[in-house]
């Protein structure tokens, strides 16, 4: 059991950790859609700085620091622009793709599987997932920072009453959620032993149901990714069965969290009836 137990801690790890940065968005007061592709820059780049440098720690670090200032980046552009933050959050996704796919088109002329000499050392990803839950949930539930962070999501106008500036904590909210995604994504080259295309496999979209299902709390959205992994697993098994479609087998974690998010939604309804 505890060998199961940790194995689906090691599968869940990714999401879990891409799950805490959509939590501390949402916590903002924006639904984080661009997680998918700042995963997918973590993916890649970190595992690239990795081969070049031969050290997985640097290629995490840089990486995260890289991606966690695009994401400023992108809350800055666009609270002084005024532009929609959902539909910035899907061109960031696209953005990335099509960088991603230049960039190994000329470093490496393909666009399919980057690989290279795998590099000394190992990121602990599932401590590092765990310990990023025990301090979401001390920094959301017991800092004065997290407390001002929830007022900017919930009114900005309050908060700016009381001398909170929401524009800083939206900004630092979306750079932090880059770098989770980015941890997440690393975290996936890493266990692969390359950069895949598609190897993020919807995990930007299932972490954002992942904040819902598990009610806004990193001990709830913790237990939702691993009901997520679960699903995956039970997903793998399936396909030693003839007669299924494997394209319905990949799809099963992406419907679960479909099913799931509009259950939280029947839930929260419930509850506020």
């Amino acid at each position: 059991m505890s060998d199961f137990f940790s194995n689906l801690l090691y599968s869940a790890a990714p999401l879990i950790l891409a799950s805490i940065g959509a939590l501390f968005t949402e916590f903002a007061g924006v639904v984080g859609t661009f997680m998918e592709g700042f995963i997918n820059m973590g993916a890649f780049f970190a595992w690239i700085i990795a081969v070049k440098t031969g050290s997985v720690l640097l290629g995490f670090v840089l990486c995260a620091c890289m991606t966690s200032l695009c994401g400023w980046a992108l809350a800055r552009f666009v609270r002084k622009t005024g532009a929609n933050p959902f539909v910035s959050g899907i061109a960031l996704n696209i953005a990335a793709e099509g960088l991603i796919n230049t960039l190994s088109t000329v470093w490496f002329g393909t666009k399919g599987v980057v690989r290279g000499i795998a590099p000394s050392g190992h990121f602990p990803s599932i401590t590092v997932a765990l310990l990023a839950v025990a301090a979401a949930f001390v920094f959301i539930k017991y800092t004065r920072w997290g407390l001002a962070l929830r007022a900017s999501g919930v009114s900005p106008l309050a908060a700016r009453e009381r001398g909170i500036q929401p524009g800083i904590y939206w900004e630092g909210a979306w750079a932090a959620a880059a770098f989770f995604a980015a941890l997440a994504g690393a975290s996936i080259s890493q266990r692969v032993g390359a950069y895949t295309p598609g190897g993020v496999a919807g995990r930007g979209w299932m972490s954002l149901a992942a904040v819902y299902l598990g009610f806004r709390n990193p001990v709830g959205v913790l237990a939702a990714a691993l009901v997520f992994a679960l699903a995956e697993r039970f997903s793998s098994i399936l396909q030693g069965i003839e007669g299924i479609p494997a394209s319905a087998l990949l799809g099963i974690p992406s419907a679960l969290a479909f099913v799931l998010y509009g259950f939280s939604h029947w839930l929260r309804w419930r509850r506020a009836v």
